[in-house]
């Protein structure tokens, strides 16, 4: 790595003109949710680091902002290669770094900030030359897989008195928020969501969580052996694409008098 290092801080110092000035160079830089829109503001956006690859400093950062996009140009209209899918509103995170020699660049994206339970990783590498922008088109564009998985009961420590069985409801959303129901665009009826129930690190059970009425929402019963502390995992699972997310919380069943 070191070696690698040291080529690159090369290899750029020869590409500097002599006596180069810096030049000011646009980027922008957007997220996708895997299979649906991008992260904005209605997620908390996304945290964008923005660094030297090789040097790792830090050269900017933000969260992006902005709304999810169109839907009929994201989800429906044909694409061909090149096509942006963003529009002036869709969430961006925006900077403009002053450059006096060619870098390479990494990006790195977390989110999304309003649910860091579920909040993925995603990066990227890629040369930038000083006053070439990257901001056609979708600009620096990043896919982030997974769901946005909350699970809203039981919360967590809760204490239940002799309980044999435990309902658990979880709200399950693409990584942009966007909504999941039977028919829909994200089609509830594709996703496999489940419970399992482990106790001291094995696992004891597991159910199905089906979709209860509302959009987004989950919900099953999951039995519990005996009384003890338990952990409930919640995953979401799309098998066409392998998308996946997941939530945690205990539970605490006492014996009944």
């Amino acid at each position: 790595m070191a070696a690698l290092r040291i080529a690159s801080l090369a290899l750029a110092t020869l590409l500097a003109a002599p006596g180069a000035r810096a030049e000011p160079t646009r980027i922008e830089v957007r997220v996708l949710s895997k299979g649906a829109k991008f992260i904005g503001t209605s997620m908390g956006g996304v945290q964008i680091l923005l660094r030297d690859a090789d040097s790792g400093e830090l050269l900017a950062s933000g969260v992006t902002s902005g709304t999810t996009g169109d839907t009929s140009r994201i989800m429906k209209q044909p694409q061909h290669r090149h096509d942006p899918v963003s529009d002036e509103a869709a969430a961006v995170f925006r900077t403009t770094l002053e450059l006096d020699a060619p870098r390479r660049l990494l990006v790195e994206a977390f989110g999304p900030l309003a649910q860091r339970q579920a909040a993925g990783r995603a990066t990227s590498t890629m040369w930038v030359v000083p006053g070439r922008h990257v901001s056609g088109g979708d600009g620096w564009l990043l896919e982030l897989p997974g769901f946005a998985v909350d699970v809203l009961e039981p919360p967590a420590h809760q204490r239940r008195l002799g309980a044999t069985s435990v309902t658990v409801r979880a709200n399950v959303t693409m990584m942009c928020g966007c909504p999941i129901e039977p028919g829909g665009l994200w089609d509830a009826n594709g996703l496999e969501v489940r419970a399992l129930l482990r106790r001291n690190g094995s696992p004891v059970g597991e159910a199905a969580l089906s979709y209860a009425g509302e959009t987004s929402q989950f919900a099953g019963e999951i039995a519990t052996p005996e009384p003890g502390a338990y952990e409930i995992v919640v995953y979401a699972h799309d098998p066409k694409t392998g998308n996946t997310g997941l939530d945690h919380t205990t539970v605490v069943v006492e014996p009944g008098p």
